[in-house]
């Protein structure tokens, strides 16, 4: 082990290693993957499904699922061995840059993490909303905002984008009759270099390139501190510059410096959120960079789709059932009466993977870690998912491919993290925001404004009618 932050926690290390073997070993080994793949050959024919299910719309060398195998990498590297060994900010880094950082670059990258947490002005503006009374998403997403009004110039007077340079209302858009041809980059382009506008301080950016993405990894963790927080009716703490992403996230919800144990299981659980393909929230924030609106906006954008109960908030109803079964001993009654009545069970299946998720895989043993604090109540609700867990894979796993996903132990992991169930999706926002941002920054490299059509399926041929005749 070469990380000097898993001294004080070895066990965990060695929980991680074990559930990589037990993946490996029920696939049948490592997976025969090449070492890289060829980029593609546009246009690509694909089956696409309604919601754009199965449609290609880009490359990314970002990360990589295979839901048959039940594998999932960031920039090549398996998850079980980035959990194992790394830590949030070297993930987040890779993600970004696309390499694992040197210790210089690693150095470099920690530091403006912790200077770019302090975020005065931005909590101030929140703080003059009833943050207390407003969804945690929406605060969170509204934060952002603020973020943009602190670091960034875009928003002043004298920033305001040179008329000449717009292009349409649509700009690359092709007509409905019209067979995609597939080109690799727009007809229309702004092709300008934005330039600094005089006056404006040298500090600011423009909110598309690098030093956005540091300020959102580093920020998003301090908003969602601060509204658990103000939530409870008390002040934010100010982050502490001697502890590391996920040790600073801990004690600005928490209000004490977290043990060796909780500052590792909330980095591993940072790890296993940063990035997942392309789902809804991150194919949002792509579509809103897409059309050169800026990076501020696109982490928005992913933030309300995460919002979703469809997307984000599972973990919460997962807790949720947990409590209402009571025990293990409620558990086989539960499923009996849930599957005969054809009820979804929150926790259990996944768009992608047909067998165990393999982030379910780690967070499960953390889940039930003995040495990660457990009163009465939480030993309960871990009897409880061990038991409802063994219940519905023997029903469902062999027939269905019906297995644990990631929000099954999550939900568990984060109550004895001592963290407030409405602040779980927050908490998935505060790790994916390093996806969200790379994969936008990898996109606008070669952009192309996202433009899908729809099937019109309507009448023809209507003839108006005067209000009188109707």
């Amino acid at each position: 082990m070469n990380n000097d932050r898993h001294q004080g926690s070895s066990e965990i290390t060695q929980l991680i290693i074990e559930a990589a073997a037990r993946a490996r070993a029920e696939i049948g080994g490592v997976s025969r993957k090449p070492a890289s793949s060829k980029a593609a050959k546009w246009p690509i024919e694909c089956q696409i499904g309604p919601g754009l299910e199965g449609a290609i719309a880009c490359e990314s060398k970002v990360g990589y699922v295979n839901g048959t195998e039940g594998l999932l990498s960031y920039r090549g590297y398996d998850i079980f061995e980035l959990c194992a060994y790394s830590t949030y900010e070297e993930v987040s880094y890779l993600l970004l840059h696309g390499n694992l950082p040197t210790a210089d670059e690693l150095r470099e990258y920690e530091q403006k993490l912790v200077q770019y947490r302090h975020m005065n002005k931005t909590l101030r503006l929140l703080m003059s909303f009833p943050v207390e009374e407003m969804n945690a998403m929406a605060a969170l997403r509204m934060g952002t905002i603020f973020m943009r009004q602190e670091f960034t110039y875009i928003d002043k007077e004298v920033a305001k984008p040179d008329l000449n340079d717009a292009i349409s209302a649509d700009e690359d858009s092709i007509g409905m009759e019209t067979k995609p041809s597939g080109e690799k980059r727009a007809i229309y382009e702004f092709k300008k270099k934005k330039k600094k506008p005089k006056k404006i301080d040298a500090e600011l950016d423009d909110a598309s390139g690098l030093e956005a993405c540091y300020h959102l990894i580093a920020g998003v963790p301090t908003l969602t501190a601060a509204i658990a927080r103000i939530r409870q009716g008390l002040m934010p703490y100010e982050p502490l510059n001697d502890l590391s992403h996920a040790g600073n996230l801990f004690y600005m919800m928490n209000g004490r410096r977290p043990t060796p144990i909780e500052e590792r299981v909330l980095d591993v659980a940072l790890i296993l959120h940063a990035d997942h393909g392309m789902n809804a929230s991150t194919f949002a924030s792509m579509v809103v960079a897409s059309t050169l609106s800026d990076i501020y906006f696109s982490v928005g954008s992913g933030i309300a789709a995460l919002n979703g109960p469809l997307h984000g908030g599972a973990n919460e109803r997962v807790l949720h059932t947990l409590r209402e079964i009571g025990s293990p001993e409620q558990v086989p009654e539960w499923v009996r009466t849930s599957l005969k009545a054809k009820k979804k069970i929150p926790g259990f299946g996944h768009r992608v993977y047909k067998t165990y998720d393999p982030r379910a895989r780690i967070l499960g043993p953390l889940a039930k870690y003995r040495c990660l604090g457990c009163a009465a109540d939480i030993q309960n609700l871990i009897g409880t998912a061990e038991e409802l867990e063994k219940e519905v894979v023997s029903s469902l796993a062999e027939e269905k491919k019906i297995f644990p996903n990631v929000d099954f132990y999550s939900g568990v992991v984060y109550t004895r993290l001592g963290i407030d169930p409405a602040m779980f999706t927050p908490l998935f926002a505060v790790s994916r925001v390093a996806g969200w941002t790379a994969r936008v920054l990898e996109y606008m490299r070669h952009n192309r404004i996202f433009r899908p059509r729809a099937l019109y399926t309507g009448k023809f041929n209507q003839k108006y009618k005067p209000l009188d005749e109707r």
